[in-house]
């Protein structure tokens, strides 16, 4: 080992995702990622069973298992570290980003419920991850029972929370099993009991708390509002829900010694609080200035960006005051399904001649799809899709809605309805920004994080229908890097994040910029996306009727 790896510092940070958790070594000099390792949950998503269990568990659910996080601390990031081939004395900090939301019962001492002998088998006593919908009926309450007292938080939100929020998931746990909801002492964020696990201090982070848990100037929505929502529910904020606030890049606590012996790395070192894995992102782009929107593209895209000004924008997912970066506003808005909406596609819907062509041409079966899809003209296929297969997130915020495709004949090639379904989630991206500026907040700049910015097609096509230049983050890491960029401030190792961010951020600006013609052929697709999007979405109630039929046939 060489005497410059010795007087190198180093940072982690841990990415937990959907079905893995990964953790990546960064120099904390100029941000280069020298090791990183993965570890896919065993577990996964429980959306069919409890572990060990026969029972089926109804439709829109989608838990995980605490156990599956720590096995992330002690696998990853000791493999990290090994692969970075550095001493572990050399690194000064660790941080940690997680999906949201996603919420962990707990008792006081943060021992997950579903940890305890007596509720092994109890569904709710399990963690609900972000893309369980099924307290959408719960989130419908909510809304209109705010709408109707003109509840000062709620255009703070675009008038409508979601069903993967904190509040309209404990409301389901409340009125679907009381055991479990009189059991729990607190309801945290992952972000935060991730975090709670390596330093033994509970904070609870700015982010989440924000943009997930109603924190608006201060105040949660009031005991009076809750009790009026469901008798008895009125507690919930007092006795689940509230705790100290830790701002982005401050020091929860520090290393334990349990927490050493499972990550390899020195006691005592900072822990840095807790962030959600699409804000934390911004600054390893580089991308902390008014104007400039990240979206981190994966199995679902959130939408990230900060402004001088607050505007109430309709259907985000929230604005916050640091929710991002201190001093700016931090907005969100979403896409509950991208990756995903590509990943069902080939499961289910791709011949098996499709996957023998893809094999014989050394590709996978998506890019297999892809190049023949880039061979089309704009339109040629004569399709629409509608990117709702897993509800939307932004602007209606309704996850009762489902995906559509229209344009269908005995001519459709899986080619073509791939393609419409890349442009789907184009058409819904260019609704938020559009929507964005209509609200006072400009948009200039787009830069894509997350796996699907290899898709290169994938790229054009968001660049051609946004009418944006369109930048990469230089990291296939990137909640990891910014992570680790939160652990160096949090080390003190930088005055603040936007400092940090200058050194140890990564970004190729303009990889993809938008063609006249193309974004001229996809305006028209555009204005069909948007009558269907509008009917569908605001207008008749066909999509939410057949999930209650759904619903009706499983049970």
């Amino acid at each position: 080992m060489s005497s410059g790896q010795l007087e190198e510092q180093y940072a982690i940070g841990v990415d937990y995702g959907t079905l893995s958790g990964r953790a990546v070594v960064v120099r904390v000099s100029d941000g280069a990622e020298v090791g990183s390792a993965v570890h896919a949950y065993p577990h996964a998503v429980v959306d069919r069973r409890l572990p060990g269990s026969d029972e089926e568990l109804p439709p829109e659910w989608a838990l995980q298992v605490p156990e599956d996080y720590r096995e992330v601390l002690r696998i990853a990031v000791p493999a990290a570290v090994a692969a970075a081939g550095i001493d572990p004395t050399a690194v000064i900090g660790i941080a940690t980003d997680f999906t949201a939301c996603t919420m962990v019962p707990t008792l006081a001492d943060g021992t997950p419920l579903s940890e305890l002998d007596d509720f092994r088998d109890r569904p709710h006593a399990y963690v609900k991850l972000w893309k369980h919908h099924a307290a959408q009926a719960h989130a419908d309450r909510i809304n209109r029972l705010a709408a109707e007292r003109g509840e000062a938080w709620l255009p703070r939100y675009g008038g409508l929370i979601s069903s993967e929020w904190e509040f309209a998931k404990g409301l389901q746990v409340f009125e679907e099993d009381r055991e479990v909801y009189d059991r729990m002492e607190r309801w945290v964020e992952a972000a935060d009991w991730i975090v709670w696990q390596l330093c033994g201090r509970y904070v609870r982070n700015a982010c989440s708390a924000g943009y997930k848990g109603i924190l608006q100037d201060g105040a949660y929505p009031g005991t009076d509002f809750l009790e009026a929502l469901s008798p008895g529910f009125g507690g919930f904020v007092d006795d689940k829900v509230a705790h100290p606030i830790g701002e982005l890049g401050s020091v929860a606590g520090h290393l334990t010694a349990e927490a050493a012996a499972w990550t390899g790395l020195p006691e005592g070192i900072a822990v840095a609080v807790g962030n959600v894995d699409a804000h934390v992102t911004a600054p390893a782009a580089q991308a902390v200035d008014p104007g400039q929107m990240v979206a981190i593209m994966g199995t679902s895209t959130c939408h990230v960006m900060s402004a001088d000004v607050l505007r109430e924008v309709p259907g985000m997912c929230g604005v916050v005051e640091g929710g991002i970066v201190a001093g700016r506003w931090g907005y969100e808005a979403g896409q509950s399904g991208v990756g995903d909406i590509f990943g069902w596609f080939v499961d289910n819907a791709v011949p098996a001649s499709y996957s023998l062509a893809a094999e014989a041409a050394g590709e996978s079966v998506h890019e297999h799809l892809t190049r023949l899809a880039a061979g089309q003209q704009i339109g040629e296929h004569g399709l629409v899709a509608l990117d709702w297969h897993s509800g939307n997130r932004s602007v209606l915020v309704d996850h009762e809605l489902s995906g559509l495709v229209v344009g269908l004949t005995l001519a459709t090639r899986p080619e073509d309805v791939y393609r419409a379904l890349l442009e789907a989630t184009a058409f819904g991206t260019r609704v938020i920004v559009e929507t964005f500026r209509e609200s006072g907040v400009p948009v200039e700049e787009f830069i894509v994080a997350g796996g699907l910015q290899k898709n290169a097609l994938l790229m054009q096509i968001y660049s051609d229908v946004t009418r944006l230049p369109l930048s990469i983050i230089d990291s296939e890491q990137g909640p990891a890097l910014g992570s680790a960029i939160h652990a160096a401030v949090a080390a003190g190792a930088y005055a603040d994040v936007p400092t940090a961010a200058k050194a140890m951020g990564k970004v190729r600006k303009a990889v993809y910029v938008p063609d006249d013609d193309r974004a001229q052929a996809y305006d028209r697709l555009f204005a069909e996306y948007r009558e269907l999007h509008d009917h569908f979405g605001r207008g008749v109630g066909a999509m939410r009727r057949l999930k209650a039929i759904r619903r009706e046939a499983r049970t």
